[in-house]
Parts: structure tokens; sequence; C-alpha cells
């Protein structure tokens, strides 16, 4: 699985449809499924996560081996994830069409933004995800956060 990295502002029709960057297909290319997935974010309202069915496997098993699977919040987690996900499959044009409810849950009128997340993405109202931007490097400037990156595997 490739990374998503980058944003791109997209316009979308009076249909929904919305062309899913070249690069955002080429990171989903080995994966069996092809089209994107769409979830609302838990993180922001009026935004949606996007990722591909790899990604989606991954915290399946992560939230299997480490939540209680009758809990309330595995519950939670899959009726917002899974439950509220929408396959859509690209055209030969590689656009998908956004459901009327993702439309609305993100408030999309004309254009939308594909925000590059590593191993997801998120789509964004493009003011509301420059604005989101801003308040990111000014956090990021004040907390200068530390990543140890790790020796790469015989060094």
């Amino acid at each position: 699985m490739g990374l998503f990295l980058g944003t791109h502002i997209n316009k979308v029709d009076k249909k929904g449809r919305v062309s899913v960057p070249s690069q955002f297909r080429l990171a989903l290319a080995d994966q069996g499924f092809p089209g994107i997935i769409l979830y609302p974010s838990l993180a922001h309202e009026g935004v949606a996560e996007g990722c591909g069915m790899a990604f989606l496997e991954k915290i399946a098993a992560a939230s299997a081996s480490q939540m209680d699977i009758f809990s309330d919040e595995q519950d939670d987690l899959s009726a917002v994830i899974y439950g509220s996900s929408v396959q859509l499959p690209w055209d030969a044009e590689g656009r998908v069409v956004l459901p009327e409810a993702m439309i609305s849950h993100i408030g999309v009128t004309e254009q939308v933004a594909f925000v590059g997340m590593g191993v997801r993405f998120q789509l964004w109202l493009p003011e509301a995800n420059a604005a989101r931007e801003a308040e990111a490097k000014a956090r990021l400037r004040q907390s200068k956060p530390k990543i140890v990156l790790q020796k790469p595997e015989g060094t």
C-alpha cells in the first residue's frame, strides 16, 4: 500500500462525481477493490476519512485484538466506521460518485479537498482544511514533536 500525499482540490459536479487524485489511485493499485472507502471522521465534524480495504482490515484486526468484542466501545467503533462506510468504485476516468449522505456530511457544494494523511486520507471543504492546516502548523511549531526514525534492518 502506498502513501496518500498532498492536498488536491477537485470539483464536484451536479451528479456528485469527483475525480480521485491519480496519486491516490496509484496508492491503492495493489488492492482488490478498484475504488475508495469513505466513512465519517471520528476526529473532525464534517470531514470524511478515506482509505482502501487494507487499512480497514488493519483497523478490524487491531480492534479485535485490543477490545472486548461485545463492549459498547467496540459496538460504537463498528457502527461509525463499518456501518457508515461506503465503497465507491471509480469509473474509467478515475471518478467516484459521492453519496448524498456524504455530500451532506461534508457540506460539499462545488469543491472538495482530498488531504493525504499517509496511510489514509480525508475529504474536507477547502476553506475548512486551510484553517485546520494553519492551526496544525501553529500547534506543531509550539510543541515541536520529536520523532525517532528506526534504523533500517541489517545496519
